[in-house]
């Protein structure tokens, strides 16, 4: 598989199974939910041997107390990935292909991209939390969108499901990141797609 697909598809892995996501229809970041159901966009921009490289894709998610699926599409619909994370492994499934099985999606992607994605942190992502760089629980809101987490990703909670409401929901993370392996200038926009959109 060329290595853009692979990053694409791992990025998606790491960032949607790492992350334990706001339901676009029950949850709001004062209350975390362990079931949640949801879909959206992600793009991927990045630099690899001095070239600019961009991808982009949808993604269905469903995290289940102690089990995450989620499918991954391309910009037409058409899936080119399921993803299953439980706490003892981490299985990619792509049509045609035999399953890529490992203990966690960090062993995962090391083994895959040759670098591992970092998603410790990442389960509070989309639901406006995040660990600031001195170990303490963030909470975003629209007047306080930004951190710099404490395994060094920046991130920026752009956009609001609902930016009046007492607790509002994110709606567009942008997520940046230096350096990865030989990967640099990392950058992840997430969007979650409003309620009654799939």
């Amino acid at each position: 598989m060329p290595i853009t697909r692979r990053l694409f598809l791992f990025a998606c892995a790491a960032i949607l199974a790492g992350c334990a996501t706001t339901s676009s229809n029950v949850a709001t970041v004062g209350a975390y939910r362990d079931s949640i159901d949801l879909s959206g966009r992600l793009s991927v921009n990045y630099q690899k041997e001095g070239r600019q490289e961009s991808l982009t894709g949808n993604y269905d998610w469903t995290q289940r107390p102690g089990r995450v699926d989620v499918t991954l599409a391309n910009p037409l619909g058409q899936t080119i990935a399921t993803i299953e994370v439980t706490p003892k492994s981490a299985t990619l499934t792509q049509s045609g292909r035999a399953p890529v099985s490992e203990a966690d999606i960090d062993t995962l992607t090391q083994r895959t991209l040759g670098w591992p994605l970092p998603v410790a942190g990442l389960r509070d992502w989309l639901q406006g939390y995040a660990v600031d760089g001195q170990g303490q629980r963030f909470v975003a809101s629209p007047a306080r969108n930004e951190v710099l987490t404490r395994d060094g990703w920046r991130l920026r909670f752009v956009e609001w499901q609902d930016p009046n409401a007492a607790q509002p929901a994110p709606r567009v993370i942008h997520a940046e990141r230096a350096a990865a392996g030989d990967i640099q200038d990392l950058q992840i926009r997430i969007v979650v797609n409003p309620a009654g959109q799939g």
